[in-house]
């Protein structure tokens, strides 16, 4: 099964990150969708599987259409989804409740705006934030996460990288 993991969309939304998105088999967003992603995701993708979580600038409306915390079994994969966490040895108590109690294989979140691939030690799962997708931001590269769920595990991962430019939506 083929993944790709974005986060911090802030509402943008072009072709870049559409092509990548119509490649992969099921999207995961980590947070901070924006005004209108959700829509234009099941407008522009109709039948594509996603898996997302709301962020701190995310709207009522995106707030009842997904939850703050996702968890799920995808492809033989514990995953666990939050926006704010923090990273490992230094998780939010939130989140290290949610960790303890779930027991993730891949622990992905979003909100830093930073790219960040580091297998946790304490509590054992491969932590995923995918940086920033979107054009607001600190960041400089708007960057996503590709990978595939095989037997139980992620591989072949891939880190794509689009230079920060700003557009229409």
């Amino acid at each position: 099964m083929r993944i790709l993991l974005l986060s911090d969309t802030h509402g943008c939304w072009d072709e870049w990150m559409e092509a990548h998105m119509r490649a992969s088999d099921q999207v995961w967003h980590g947070g901070d969708l924006g005004t209108g992603w959700l829509d234009r995701f099941r407008e522009r993708l109709p039948g594509k599987s996603l898996l997302a979580v709301y962020g701190n600038i995310d709207d009522s409306a995106a707030r009842v259409q997904v939850p703050e915390n996702l968890f799920a079994e995808v492809g033989g994969v514990r995953v666990l989804m939050r926006h704010i966490a923090g990273v490992p040895r230094r998780y939010n108590a939130e989140t290290r409740a949610q960790l303890a109690l779930h027991k993730p294989t891949l622990f992905v979140c979003g909100h830093s705006h930073i790219l960040r691939v580091e297998h946790d030690p304490t509590f054992g799962h491969l932590h995923l934030n995918p940086g920033a997708s979107g054009w607001h931001g600190f960041h400089t590269k708007r960057t996503l996460l590709r990978f595939e769920l095989h037997e139980g595990q992620p591989r072949n991962m891939v880190v794509v990288e689009m230079p920060r430019t700003s557009g229409a939506q």
